[in-house]
C-alpha cells in the first residue's frame, strides 16, 4: 500500500526505470491524488514522492513531468478541493486532466474548475472517446477546451469531429492494450490507430496503468504493429506526433524530432 513519500517515489522510480529500457525520453505521468488522499495520504505525500522520481529521471535519460488528474465519477466540488490542496505545491506538475469510468460522466461536468485551471496557466487534458462517445470529445475540446484528448478513439465514429482533430492537429494518447483490456476492441487487429493515423490525426501510443492493463511502451508497440500490419513509416510518424503533442518547450520538441531524424537517416 502507498502510504509514505517514499512509497510513491519508489512507485514512479521503478516506472521510470522501465521506461527508460523501452527508450522512452521523456514521460508525462498521470496521477490521481483523489484516490490517496480519500484514504488519509496527504497531498505533500503524494506530489513530494511523484516529483522526487521526476527530478531523479534523467540520470536514467529521461525527462519527466505530473499531470495532476480528477476522479470524473467524484463531484466538481471535490475536484476544486482536490486543487486547492495542490495549488501549495503548483510548481510541481505541468497541467490537470480527466479520468476514471466514463460513460455517464460527460467533461462538460467539470467545466468550472477546468476553467480555473486554465487561468492559473495549467495544460489542460481530458479523457474522452475511449468508451464514452464523440460528444464527450467534443465537450472536451469546447467547454474544457483541452489541449490534447486521451484516447479519443470513438471519434472515428463522427466525421466531423475527424476533419477537426486532423485540422486542428490536438493530439489523441491513445492507449492499444488499454483499449483491448477494456473490450473497446474485440482485438488489437480491429484496433482503429491506423485508420486515425492515415486520416491525418495526431495520434500517439502510450502506456495506461501498465502494471494493471499489462502492458508498458514496447509492449503497445509491439503487440499493435503485429496485430495491424502497420509500416516503419507509421512507427515514425506515431513517434514524432508523441514529441509535437508534448508539453515541452519548443526547444525541445525540436530536438527530439531532429534526434528521431537522424536515427531514420542511419537506417537508410
Amino acid at each position: 500500500m502507498l502510504l509514505t513519500e517514499q512509497d510513491f517515489f519508489d512507485m514512479a522510480w521503478a516506472y521510470l526505470q522501465r521506461a527508460a529500457a523501452d527508450n522512452v525520453v521523456h514521460a508525462e505521468m498521470f496521477f490521481d491524488p483523489q484516490t490517496h488522499t480519500a484514504r488519509g495520504v496527504s497531498m505533500a505525500t503524494v506530489i513530494g514522492g511523484l516529483h522526487r522520481a521526476c527530478m531523479k529521471a534523467p540520470e536514467l535519460g529521461v525527462s519527466a513531468s505530473l499531470i495532476l488528474c480528477f476522479l470524473r465519477h467524484l463531484s466538481e466540488e471535490e475536484a476544486f478541493e482536490t486543487l486547492a490542496q495542490a495549488l501549495p505545491f503548483r510548481d510541481q506538475f505541468i497541467g490537470v486532466g480527466l479520468d476514471s469510468s466514463e460513460v455517464g460522466y460527460p467533461p462538460e461536468k467539470f467545466a468550472k474548475v477546468f476553467a480555473r485551471c486554465r487561468e492559473l496557466g495549467l495544460h489542460l487534458v481530458a479523457h474522452a472517446g475511449e468508451e464514452g462517445p464523440p460528444a464527450y470529445v467534443w465537450t472536451a475540446l469546447d467547454v474544457l477546451k483541452v489541449e490534447r484528448i486521451d484516447h479519443g478513439v470513438q471519434s472515428s465514429k463522427d466525421p466531423a469531429l475527424m476533419e477537426r482533430l486532423a485540422r486542428d492537429r490536438i493530439p489523441l494518447t491513445v492507449c492499444p492494450l488499454s483499449n483491448l483490456k477494456l473490450c473497446v476492441f474485440p482485438a488489437l487487429a480491429d484496433h482503429n490507430l491506423k485508420t486515425l493515423l492515415d486520416a491525418g490525426l495526431a495520434v500517439t501510443v502510450n502506456s495506461d496503468d501498465p502494471a494493471y492493463f499489462g502492458g508498458y511502451m514496447n509492449d503497445n508497440f509491439v503487440q499493435l504493429f503485429a496485430a495491424t500490419g502497420m509500416t516503419a513509416q507509421h512507427a515514425y510518424q506515431l513517434a514524432r506526433n508523441s514529441f509535437e503533442g508534448s508539453f515541452l518547450s519548443a526547444a525541445e520538441k525540436q530536438a527530439h524530432v531532429d534526434r528521431l531524424d537522424a536515427v531514420v537517416a542511419a537506417f537508410r
